[in-house]
């Protein structure tokens, strides 16, 4: 096997060793550098699968491997930040009042868990099923079934991020709410495993004819960056989602 061979490979065991980076980090609260992790983690992620292509050197290995790299920088980590999350929202750190009896704390071996928290860890059980069914399904070569992982991960991440860098009244009032907070963790769920058909950001040639819909999509997002910074996260989710939703005839 020549040294080529794991040059992919070896790119995506440097995504994992980033995940599993922002995982303390994201443990410890520290969502700046969590973020930091993640996005050069995910960076990684494109270019395994790039020099992949590049070399020539695609395997059954490098795919599994990338899934389980993936199940720790754009799996674990979300639903890491969620819980938190959620724990902040009903005073399992101490941070607000809620009601008592609904928001049930265990104490195990010194530690403790909030049950209701841990409904954002269904993030992380919804994005390892949504990476098995992508490793056996044949279809997904040119557009994705269901929102990808990574993407998935931008949203939640870019939560913490607009509380501290573009913080408001509105913004804390929703990002604080336990209720909104278990509803986006449940559309997270629901999206990552649809049956909607989403573009990728792959292209067969470089003409505007045969890919208007993407290039439409990236001078969206990168004026929504500009404009609105980390509010612009989820803005270009949604964004991604409604124009898939009106060109599903041309998503192939």
């Amino acid at each position: 096997m020549s040294i080529k061979q794991h040059v992919p490979n070896f790119v995506t065991l440097l995504n994992l060793l980033s995940g599993c980076i922002a995982v303390i980090f994201a443990v410890n609260d520290h969502f700046i550098a969590t973020a930091l992790f993640v996005c050069i983690g995910i960076c990684f992620d494109f270019f395994d699968g790039f020099l992949a292509r590049k070399l020539n050197v695609q395997s059954a290995l490098g795919l599994q491997l990338d899934s389980l790299a993936d199940m720790v920088t754009s799996g674990l980590v979300p639903g890491i930040i969620m819980y938190k999350l959620i724990a902040s929202a009903t005073n399992a750190n101490g941070v607000f009042v809620v009601e008592e009896g609904w928001n049930k704390i265990i104490n195990l071996g010194g530690g403790q868990i909030s049950l209701i928290a841990s409904i954002g860890l269904l993030i992380t059980l919804a994005s390892a099923y949504r990476l098995a069914k992508f490793n056996i399904d044949e279809d997904q070569q040119m557009y994705f079934k269901g929102l990808p992982t990574p993407a998935n991960t931008l949203l939640i991440l870019s939560m913490p991020l607009i509380l501290y860098y573009q913080y408001s009244v509105t913004v804390a009032a929703l990002f604080t709410n336990t209720w909104f907070l278990i509803g986006v963790t449940l559309v997270s769920c629901y999206l990552l495993n649809s049956n909607i058909k989403l573009f990728a950001l792959k292209f067969k040639d470089w003409s505007f004819k045969s890919n208007a819909m993407r290039y439409l999509f990236l001078i969206l997002s990168v004026v929504l960056l500009i404009t609105l910074k980390f509010i612009a996260i989820p803005a270009i989710i949604i964004l991604y989602v409604l124009i898939s939703l009106f060109n599903q005839k041309q998503i192939n």
